[in-house]
């Protein structure tokens, strides 16, 4: 239903228009790929992942590797498609590119133009609907309809990003199988920014699909005046919460994550799956996991960056105390005269608190006894306990809001799942809401975090990790 695409009239591209005949396109598109499907597979395709070039090789579509050309393209050859392809691009968008080419050979018309994906320019100011109906397929072709989970699941962020790790697909990609086959009321949008005047540029939709259960539509261009689609300031950073209603939309709550920018371009397009702002979860403080920096934390208002520190040591030396002392020193000097001001202040349970301004706080936990190899943990869950509790007096009295890494799980050698009934005893139930931020790519299962119930995602690059 997004971008009010159901009636063919709707679609200006004369290539969709000959293709869909009075129909829907959306609907013929998505149909037409399975009927792909559904003989591939009796032919012999099998997966998860289902690789694109043995499709190819099952439709009688020859491929042949070429490094002079952005990504890739289908060409005729003696009246026949052969598709030509970048092998240097990283090996989901290769995939992706593939069965997007693929997609093309269901036009009737793909014989009469070359068409490169990749591009700074294409032919018509509307084949960005013949390349939108392309996506759908090839998104139809990696993720095969009866090969997917359950449609009851709300989607979210992590759902996309634990199909793409089972799919080996683009997050643009799950993305569409998302929407295609959710039960849950949602739209799956792609949104960038037209102009890099700065941070505060806003974004506007390129293309929205909706799922079969929503009843909302988003048109192209429409304007997102608030701040979640912007707190995706690079590849694979996420942002969960409402946008205010505008002009152009309703309320809604978004799960974002920011994708590869247009070629040219600075800023990350950004992936967001919307619902209504009513069927967000409650709106009670819960423990909210985000890809990202715990040192630039999301939101408004005052924020407290947490960290563990040990009862030896007056300065901070590793790991994410490092990446803090790097970022604000001055935070670090303050730390270390406090220290040494006596012992009593290294104590474990014992906090520091240095103000970074711009509403930020860094708030050191001592809850780790010493440092250094170790045949037992060093995390002290009881001197945790004290100390967020003494963040829970700050949050409440300054109305703040508490983030952090994965704290206790690095050199603290802390079982994660522990920490967190603690976080949940401490500070959840308390009203306060806290945000823990992982780095994109970082295995979830060795630590646990947002992606324990549904899977792990497969190392690799950060750009591979988000690529669409």
């Amino acid at each position: 239903m997004a971008m009010e695409t159901h009636k063919t009239s709707r679609w200006t591209n004369p290539s969709v228009q000959k293709f869909a005949g009075g129909s829907d396109p959306l609907a013929l598109v998505t149909r037409r790929a399975k009927e792909v499907v559904m003989q591939a597979i009796q032919d012999g395709w099998q997966g998860p992942p289902f690789d694109p070039f043995r499709l190819a090789d099952i439709l009688g579509i020859p491929v042949t590797p070429r490094e002079d050309i952005p990504e890739a393209r289908i060409v005729p050859i003696a009246s026949k498609p052969q598709i030509e392809f970048n092998p240097n691009m990283p090996r989901r968008r290769v995939r992706f590119s593939m069965a997007h080419e693929i997609a093309h050979t269901l036009f009737p018309d793909w014989i009469q133009a070359v068409r490169n994906r990749g591009g700074t320019s294409q032919v018509r100011a509307d084949d960005w609907e013949l390349e939108l109906l392309c996506n759908i397929a090839a998104s139809e072709f990696l993720i095969p309809t009866g090969d997917m989970i359950d449609a009851t699941i709300p989607p979210t962020v992590e759902v996309l990003i634990h199909l793409q790790s089972t799919y080996d697909v683009s997050m643009e990609a799950a993305a569409f199988r998302l929407a295609q086959t959710s039960a849950v009321p949602c739209i799956v949008a792609v949104g960038s920014r037209r102009h890099e005047a700065g941070v505060d540029e806003a974004y506007r939709i390129d293309y929205a699909v909706s799922s079969r259960a929503s009843p909302l539509t988003i048109s192209r261009w429409a304007k997102l005046e608030g701040s979640v689609f912007s707190q995706c300031t690079a590849i694979g950073f996420t942002a969960k919460g409402t946008e205010p209603a505008s002009g152009d939309l309703p309320s809604l709550y978004w799960e974002c994550v920011g994708l590869p920018p247009y070629p040219g371009r600075t800023y990350p397009r950004v992936l967001g799956i919307a619902r209504p702002s009513t069927s967000r979860p409650s709106a009670a403080p819960r423990l909210t996991f985000l890809y990202g920096n715990a040192l630039e934390p999301r939101g408004k208002g005052l924020r407290l960056i947490t960290q563990i520190v040990n009862d030896k040591s007056r300065t901070w030396g590793a790991g994410f105390s490092r990446a803090a002392r790097e970022r604000y020193p001055e935070a670090h000097d303050e730390f270390e005269r406090w220290a040494g001001a006596g012992r009593r202040n290294l104590a474990l349970g014992m906090i520091h608190v240095a103000a970074l301004g711009n509403e930020l706080c860094l708030v050191s936990m001592v809850a780790q006894h010493g440092y250094g190899p170790s045949p037992k943990p060093r995390i002290r869950y009881a001197a945790l306990r004290d100390c967020l509790q003494r963040v829970r007096e700050i949050a409440s009295q300054k109305d703040a809001t508490v983030h952090m890494p994965r704290i206790g799980t690095g050199f603290a050698g802390g079982n994660w799942s522990y920490v967190c009934e603690l976080i949940d005893e401490c500070l959840i139930r308390e009203n306060i809401p806290v945000t823990v931020y992982s780095l994109p790519g970082q295995r979830a299962g060795e630590t646990g975090g947002p992606l324990t119930a549904l899977g792990t995602p497969k190392r690799g690059t950060l750009e591979e990790w988000a690529s669409g």
